[in-house]
């Protein structure tokens, strides 16, 4: 609560974007099962500074998880953004962006590989790929090495699934 006091007073001296990523981890919604009173505290510290700034400074807060955040933190920003998976017109528009230059395939058959991926796996795939074949000294990639890419993140993104329900 004091390093957060820090950053508020912060905003409120100098102007500017202030990001809290990964807000879950200050922002859950209080009395969950892993709640703690340290972490409570945090959180009610948050609200109320929140509540109390009155700089022009931005404050933004993201998170993968919003359905674990308090809804009291709803009715302190002034707008909550939600974004949804790509769905494959978007998927596609994102392999063309990254590969164009490398890969001459139908990108609408590799887009279906990439179902249930968010627009940051995809690109991390698509930039593995055409790592790879900078590495091999190749100027292009193949539709089966990129499908392989996408595959590949979503077998990361199930172990890592289970790895924080093992938590």
């Amino acid at each position: 609560a004091a390093k957060l006091r820090l950053v508020f007073e912060a905003s409120e001296n100098t102007l500017g974007v202030y990001f809290f990523d990964e807000f879950d981890a200050v922002g859950a919604e209080r009395g969950l099962s892993s709640d703690v009173g340290e972490a409570r505290r945090i959180l009610n510290s948050f609200l109320m500074m929140l509540e109390e700034n009155n700089s022009n400074s931005l404050i933004l807060a993201a998170t993968n998880h919003p359905e674990i955040l308090d809804t009291a933190l709803y009715r302190r920003f002034d707008d909550v953004l939600t974004y949804e998976m790509p769905d494959k017109h978007h998927v596609v528009t994102i392999l063309k962006d990254k590969l164009s230059l490398y890969a001459d395939f139908n990108f609408d058959s590799v887009a279906a590989n990439a179902d249930g991926l968010s627009y940051a796996e995809i690109t991390k795939a698509a930039e593995e790929v055409i790592k790879t074949a900078l590495i091999e000294n190749r100027n292009s990639i193949t539709a089966d090495e990129t499908i392989c890419a996408l595959n590949e993140r979503k077998i990361m993104k199930e172990q890592l699934k289970t790895l924080t329900v093992k938590r």
